[in-house]
């Protein structure tokens, strides 16, 4: 217990650095932004906050070529000419602080999608928000980012994909009531993201009575047998919640190797080709596109922009993201000739959006800026590496 509430501490100084210095990064970048009309018969620019490279850049490449599908596709539909602009933030919550500033700064952008982690919200909510830019995320799941109190609640961050008060405690009962899971095994990564969702999974097994182990290592970690030396032989299940999918897939490879039955869980950071051990369980915030009715066409579109790659799970809730501002964008120009920032969020909640991505209409919820009846479901690595989707946790 100890340990966890420094590691908490530590992620709340962190957090208070962050957005204490956005706060003074450029006090006026706000003002002079705002002051920019976009024209509604011009382009819309919506920028796109994600991790563009390094361990995790396969997730923000896969996010960037579903937003710019999104533009086009949705912008045609609504009559507007809209384009994407990439930001990246690697998994550096700095290097997402320095991307939200260029962003501000650029004042043909009037939204942007991301940013894609819960610790790039996190150091770059106030900065957004000063500058009046809605912020939508496809992807950071934290459950604390929207909540009455935190600092990123600022109103002009949304979130279309359930949090981790959904996925956590879903992968948990699942371990619990379908693989009889007594002892665990839990690993955080000193990050918002990884530690929220890892402690909602301590949390429930404790709950149930599982016992369970907590391990702490760090994104930058590379070698992970130490740890796994130190899990019990007779452990079911561990939960690896982080963003870099190889380091979920060496976990899951030293177990084997070490002659250990426990099965691995990761979260939707690890939603990539590179966590590949079959049997392992990664869940996820949206289903897959495939299973949707009606979808074939979007996937086919999005194959004819992007050959030769295979379409994902993690990627399609960023065309979600690009449709809830672009819809917003279409009220707002309702009668108008051009808007301004803050225009597009007093139209984010005016009403549902239809063909929504995932299936059905969209809303937001009436009581927080989260998706209303958001969930995860549960996927398990096959022995080619490719992903079955098992059903909502």
């Amino acid at each position: 217990m100890k340990r966890r509430a420094l590691i908490a501490a530590a992620l709340g100084t962190l957090v208070a650095a962050s957005l204490a210095a956005s706060a003074s990064a450029d006090p006026q970048a706000g003002a002079r932004s705002e002051a920019a009309a976009v024209s509604c018969r011009g382009t819309i620019n919506i920028g796109n906050l994600t991790v563009l490279t390094g361990p995790a850049a396969f997730l923000g490449q896969s996010q960037q070529s579903w937003a710019e599908l999104a533009a086009k596709r949705v912008g045609a539909q609504l009559g507007l000419r809209a384009r994407v602009i990439g930001f990246d933030t690697t998994l550096d919550p700095a290097v997402a602080l320095t991307a939200a500033q260029r962003l501000v700064g650029n004042r043909s952008v009037i939204a942007t999608i991301g940013p894609a982690t819960s610790g790039g919200v996190a150091a770059t909510s106030r900065t957004l928000a000063d500058a009046r830019v809605v912020h939508v995320t496809p992807s950071a799941t934290a459950a604390a980012l929207t909540k009455g109190g935190s600092p990123t609640a600022t109103g002009f961050f949304y979130r279309i994909v359930a949090d981790d008060s959904v996925q956590g405690t879903g992968q948990a009962k699942y371990a619990i009531d379908r693989l009889n899971a007594d002892k665990a095994t839990v690993f955080d990564a000193q990050e918002p993201y990884s530690v929220g969702l890892a402690n909602t999974v301590e949390r429930y097994l404790e709950r149930r009575n599982v016992t369970v182990q907590r391990l702490s290592v760090t994104n930058s970690t590379s070698d992970f047998s130490s740890f796994v030396t130190r899990i019990p032989s007779d452990t079911d299940v561990v939960f690896t919640p982080f963003q870099v999918a190889a380091n979920a897939n060496q976990i899951a490879v030293l177990l084997k190797e070490q002659g250990k039955r426990a099965v691995v869980f990761g979260g939707d950071g690890t939603v990539d080709p590179a966590f590949k051990v079959p049997g392992s369980y990664v869940s996820n915030f949206a289903p897959d596109l495939a299973s949707i009715p009606g979808r074939a066409a979007i996937l086919n579109a999005w194959r004819r922009d992007n050959p030769g790659r295979t379409p994902d799970v993690f990627g399609p809730p960023a065309y979600g993201a690009v449709q809830s501002i672009l819809y917003a964008v279409k009220r707002a120009c309702a009668g108008k000739s051009s808007v301004e920032r803050i225009n597009v969020k007093r139209k984010m909640k005016s009403g549902p959006i239809p063909n929504w991505i995932l299936g059905g209409s969209f809303r937001y919820s009436s009581k927080t800026n989260d998706p209303l009846n958001g969930g995860f479901w549960l996927y398990q690595v096959q022995a080619n590496g490719s992903l079955k989707q098992i059903g909502r946790l």
